[in-house]
């Protein structure tokens, strides 16, 4: 589902566009059900998080969060189980992989800046990575509403952000922003150096993650604790396999 061109640009870059996978409509709808997990959940919109001791930001000022999406509709099944999505991630961490949490994240109006970071607790050895993202853009990601931003090469770097910048909040030289219409999907190896930028506009910037792990590494959500038997119900043996379930 990918082509040797692509391969080499995500082997090379971290990252990688594999262009507008959801319709217009589709990001509707998604858009549409986001917005009634909020306004049901609440307060408690992305309490999973905090009961995880594998996120280390669960709570986020600047940002509206959801969590274990995985659970709260069928609507939110192609999101780890997409063939263009699983060849980029299988492209990074090889056969070997599960789903480590399914999110949603939207900067808010004039928040939403993180420092440049990786999303593992210390720089890889000979490609040996763990951790892999995919962003799905539930708006068009532009230069002023929060796009995040990536360091190309970085996750071949044997040092982490904090060890080499004087401040990671800053923007770093060889930077790019995600700048893609809303139904893009990107991936990126997750030792790649990455943050949300500020939003500069008046409107909320929305996303989801699917966010995967080698086998041998723990979920962020561990999918056994929360699966539902509806959603055991609908799911494939291949999707139970993704979830480590």
């Amino acid at each position: 589902m990918l082509s040797n061109s692509e391969k080499e640009f995500l082997e090379v870059n971290g990252y990688l566009n594999l262009g507008q996978l959801l319709t217009g409509a589709e990001v509707s709808a998604i858009n549409e059900k986001l917005k009634k997990l909020l306004e049901a959940e609440g307060e408690n919109a992305g309490s999973e998080l905090a009961e995880s001791k594998y996120i280390r930001h669960p709570k986020e000022e600047g940002a509206d969060r959801l969590a274990d999406l995985v659970n709260k509709g069928s609507i939110f099944d192609q999101f780890y189980t997409h063939p263009r999505v699983l060849a980029g991630i299988s492209a990074v961490l090889g056969d070997s992989y599960k789903l480590s949490s399914l999110n949603y994240r939207a900067a808010k109006p004039g928040k939403g800046l993180q420092k440049l970071h990786v999303d593992y607790k210390n720089a890889v050895v000979a490609n040996d990575y763990k951790v892999c993202n995919s962003i799905w853009l539930l708006d068009d990601f532009t230069t002023d509403n929060g796009a995040t931003r990536i360091v190309p090469g970085t996750h071949k770097s044997d040092r982490l952000p904090d060890e080499v910048m004087k401040d990671p909040n800053l923007s770093h030289p060889e930077e790019i922003l995600i700048n893609a219409p809303a139904g893009s999907v990107f991936i990126f190896n997750s030792h790649v150096w990455h943050g949300g930028t500020e939003n500069r506009t008046s409107n909320i910037r929305r996303s989801i993650h699917s966010y995967f792990c080698t086998r041998d590494q723990p979920q962020q959500i561990d999918q056994r604790k929360y699966l539902t038997q509806e959603t055991s119900n609908r799911l494939s043996v291949r999707a139970k396999e993704i979830l480590d379930v």
